[in-house]
Order: C-alpha cells, then structure tokens, then sequence
C-alpha cells in the first residue's frame, strides 16, 4: 500500500468522493445523517454541487486521504450556526484497511490547521455514545469528553457525546 496523501478535496475528486461516501454509509450505516439508499438515490450533480460547497473558503471543508487511486478516508469541518471561534469536525470514515495506521490524526490535523486558519482555535465533534472504537480514537489525539449529550439527530433512541480539543 502506497503512503496516503491528505489534502482537501477538489472538484475533480466528485466520483471518488461519491463512492468513499457509498462505502462508509455501507461500513457504519448509524454513524452518518443519511442511509446508503438516499445517497445511491441521489442524482451526481446534487452530490457535487454539496462538494462544491466544501472545496474552498472557511466556512466549511472537505480533507480526503488518496492512495493507490481512490480516496480512503475524510474528515469535514464547518461553523455551527451562533458558534464563534469553534469548527464541528463531521464525516469522519477511514476505510477499513488504512485503520490504526495514523492516518486519522492526519486527516484531523489537517481540519486544525484550516479551522485556526480561519480563526477557530477549537474543534468539537459528536459520536455516538456506544461506539467506544472511535472515542477511544478521538480521545487518543487529544479530544476529551465535555459531559454534553445530545440525541443522534436522525435515529432519537441513540445519544451522542461531545468531545471537543484545542485545534
């Protein structure tokens, strides 16, 4: 396996994009704000025109890992609405075989490293209270528990945690 590069997402990467989304909603169905179904049914332009959104400016970004031609992982940022100085990491997937490989705190770095650009010298991210794998990965590079809960915004029954580090 080649070494993955980490850098943010162009537009040229819209198919790519498209299918690492397939493959996460498929690897983790509960982790993400939609079902694998509603992203196949999707139409390719609306799919690119939200990538658009992500590929240049500060209030929100798209960073993918590529190696050996495709993508295999992303992590996003963005500005809650009335929050200052605080960029929400979202959509974070590493495909299955690049885990535990150090590739994660590279894809987090790089979401750092734009929201301090940006003047946002926090990161906050939610997950799911049960899925220990990837708290015990956030809190490995740095994230702590804030105590806040919250219900998963798509499936009520589930609750979510916060965690937030210094960007």
């Amino acid at each position: 396996m080649a070494e993955a590069v980490v850098r943010r997402v162009t537009m040229a990467d819209a198919a790519m994009a498209r299918a690492l989304r397939l493959e996460m909603l498929a690897d983790a169905p509960l982790a993400f704000l939609e079902t694998i179904d509603e992203a196949a049914a999707r139409p390719h332009a609306e799919f690119a025109a939200k990538l658009r959104e992500r590929v240049a400016g500060n209030a929100q970004a798209l960073f993918v890992a590529a190696a050996d031609g495709r993508l295999v992982g992303q992590a996003g940022g963005f500005t809650p609405p009335g929050t200052r100085g605080v960029t929400l990491v979202f959509a974070v997937y590493l495909a299955p075989t690049w885990r535990g490989r150090g590739l994660l705190g590279r894809l987090v770095d790089a979401v750092a490293q734009w929201s301090l650009a940006a003047g946002r010298p926090e990161l906050e991210l939610e997950v799911m209270t049960g899925n220990q794998r990837a708290i015990r990965a956030y809190q490995g590079l740095g994230f702590v528990d804030t105590g806040l809960r919250s219900r998963h915004p798509v499936i009520p029954v589930f609750t979510e945690l916060k965690m937030r580090r210094p960007a």
